[in-house]
């Protein structure tokens, strides 16, 4: 059975963890307001959602 010849050090441990948050987010534009929102979800600046109303918005 194969056996490391060395350790590896603490940062090449950290490092190999910390790779999956290098991606960036997708972000998609909102069919009725164009401002970026996250896929498949309700934006918050209009509360609209794949062309319908979802959340209903007062005027400030």
């Amino acid at each position: 059975m194969a056996v490391p010849k060395r350790r590896w050090s603490k940062q090449r441990s950290r490092t190999k963890r910390a790779t999956w948050k290098l991606e960036n987010p997708n972000v998609a534009k909102c069919k009725h307001c164009s401002e970026p929102v996250m896929p498949h979800r309700v934006c918050d600046n209009c509360g609209y959602y794949d062309g319908k109303e979802i959340i209903v918005k007062k005027d400030a």
